[in-house]
Order: structure tokens, then C-alpha cells, then sequence
């Protein structure tokens, strides 16, 4: 092995092995958690603010699933979906069905995403959540809707703005607190 590959390899391993240790998430955390997600989202506004609010419940599904994906699963995301669509009235199982799909992309993505920080995911999750709007949206044609303009995607990009800082705090809530018995 040449001497720069080598020097490569120890400096990603030690990045890796330098990451903070998290105690693993408490139930009551991602539940209260997805509460205040469904919470954000749904808050009533005008439609100017509507469009460049984010999927407040995408986003925490997703977190939950990169980073602890035992406690996050299809069933937890069917169900907020399913609450997500009777609280907007629309095609029961649309937003059912994004959440699962984002799930799952989370799912296949996700080891490589617990490598990286927050700012190098958010392209990463943008993408989920653009194609968890492109299967809400290919639903609601199958009914017959009128095809949304593009100021419909802008909460994906608002969705990427958002990540960091909902990446931060949701994953500041998990560090166990300083003892201040240690030396």
C-alpha cells in the first residue's frame, strides 16, 4: 500500500473512532419526538408558508432511521401517515406509503449516512424527500388532481435547510450527561 493511501485510511479511521459516543435514543424521546413532528405539520397556514414548510414527520422518520434503525421501522411510518392523510383529508394511505418508502430508502442509505455529519446528509435526505413528494404527488394524479406547479418542491429545499438543525438538536438530546463524580 503506497504511503498516501495509507495515511487516508488512518485519517478516515480516525475521524470515525473520534465521533461522540451517544446513549442509544429512550422510546419516550423519538415518541414525543414524532409527536411534535405531526405537531409541526399540522399547524395551520397560508398557503405562501404551507409551501415552504417541510415534512416536519418525513424528517424525524428519516433521522430516526439513520441513527437508531432497531427503534424506527414501515409500521411507525404506515401510522403517521395514515394520521398525516386524515388530517389533510386527502387519498387515505398516500403519505402512508411516502413514509414507507422513505423508510426504506433511509434503510438502504443509512450506514452510509451515520458516516457522514449532518451538512454532508442533507443533499442525501433531500433526495428522499424529493422522491417521497414525487410518489405523493404521482397518487394524487392517479386520482384524477391537478398537477402541482414547481413552488410545490420547495419544501424539499426547505426540508435540506432544516436538516442540520434538526439533526443537532435531536442528536444533542442524546448525549449523556457530564458526571460530576469524574475526575
Amino acid at each position: 500500500m503506497n504511503p498516501e493511501k495509507k495515511k487516508e485510511n488512518n485519517a478516515t479511521q480516525e475521524s470515525y473512532l473520534g465521533q461522540d459516543v451517544y446513549i442509544p435514543a429512550s422510546n419516550w424521546l423519538i415518541v414525543v419526538s414524532l409527536i411534535m413532528a405531526l405537531i409541526l405539520n399540522f399547524i395551520p397556514l397560508q398557503r405562501d408558508f404551507l409551501l415552504l414548510r417541510p415534512d416536519f414527520a418525513a424528517l424525524a422518520i428519516a433521522y430516526w432511521n439513520i441513527h437508531h434503525p432497531q427503534k424506527m421501522g414501515m409500521g411507525i411510518a404506515f401510522m403517521m401517515g395514515l394520521m398525516m392523510d386524515v388530517s389533510n383529508a386527502g387519498v387515505l394511505g398516500q403519505h402512508a406509503l411516502a413514509y414507507s418508502v422513505t423508510v426504506y430508502l433511509t434503510s438502504v442509505f443509512g450506514r452510509r449516512l451515520r458516516l457522514f455529519n449532518p451538512l454532508q446528509q442533507a443533499p442525501q435526505v433531500g433526495l428522499v424527500l424529493l422522491i417521497m413528494q414525487t410518489i405523493i404527488v404521482l397518487i394524487a394524479l392517479s386520482n384524477g388532481s391537478a398537477p402541482p406547479d414547481w413552488s410545490y418542491f420547495l419544501a424539499t429545499a426547505t426540508g435540506i435547510l432544516i436538516w442540520v438543525p434538526t439533526s443537532w438538536i435531536l442528536t444533542q438530546l442524546q448525549k449523556p450527561k457530564p458526571d460530576p463524580d469524574a475526575l
